[in-house]
């Protein structure tokens, strides 16, 4: 971590699992997250998805220095958990997995998941082991530029539980979503969660077993 510390205010590539790169000026640090700005907004990034720091020779753009200061500001420490409550209430691009993002509001912060609601998704459960980053829009920004009667939010009524686990329990009988669904097998009806594993009864009337530790977000169609 000290090794580190001597880029911050500097320009740096930052490589996450997946290897996918961002590039930017490193803001801030703490021992589970570091804060990166890339000329436009911040991002808020863990240390559990990042493989590598540091800095090219040959720098693709010069990136100006933020002039809007982060959610970060009045912290003496940082932490993932820290800035994950502080970006409640504030539109946000979230990146769990695949080819897309969600958009929307963090709502509650629990023990291993976050409860996400997205104007297109709705309530959705996030599992924190598997949140890659979140960077929060300009309190100017209007989700979509939707009219607040439309934008109006309505997060589900269903009571919270700590643990991920247990919460995905309250939905099986449902129709659920796994993971944004991009994946055929990854939609249908939860028949059971048990020991780490779910079964789920796809479009087919196929029975699919999938490990929960391996799944990244949850929703209701």
């Amino acid at each position: 971590m000290s090794d580190v510390s001597t880029l911050l205010g500097e320009q740096v590539s930052v490589k996450l699992s997946g290897d996918v790169i961002f590039e930017g000026i490193l803001t801030d640090l703490g021992q589970d997250i570091l804060v990166l700005f890339n000329g436009i907004k911040y991002y808020y990034i863990p240390w559990m998805h990042i493989h590598m720091v540091y800095q090219t020779e040959e720098l693709k753009e010069k990136i100006k220095n933020p002039n809007e200061p982060s959610i970060t500001q009045e912290m003496e420490t940082i932490s993932y958990r820290k800035i994950l409550q502080n970006a409640k209430g504030i539109f946000s691009e979230i990146y769990v997995t695949g080819n897309i993002t969600f958009h929307g509001y963090v709502m509650n912060v629990l023990s291993d998941y976050l409860v996400f609601y997205s104007p297109v998704f709705h309530t959705m459960y996030i599992s924190l082991s598997h949140l890659k980053w979140i960077t929060p829009y300009n309190h100017k920004v209007v989700p979509y530029n939707l009219n607040d009667d439309t934008l109006s939010v309505h997060p589900s009524t269903t009571p919270l539980h700590r643990s991920f686990e247990s919460q995905i329990k309250k939905e099986i009988g449902k129709l659920v979503i796994f993971d944004g669904g991009t994946d055929p097998m990854k939609i249908g009806r939860l028949n059971k969660v048990d020991n780490n594993q779910l079964e789920l009864c796809v479009a087919s009337g196929e029975n699919v077993y999938l490990k929960l530790a391996h799944i990244k977000s949850v929703h209701l169609p």
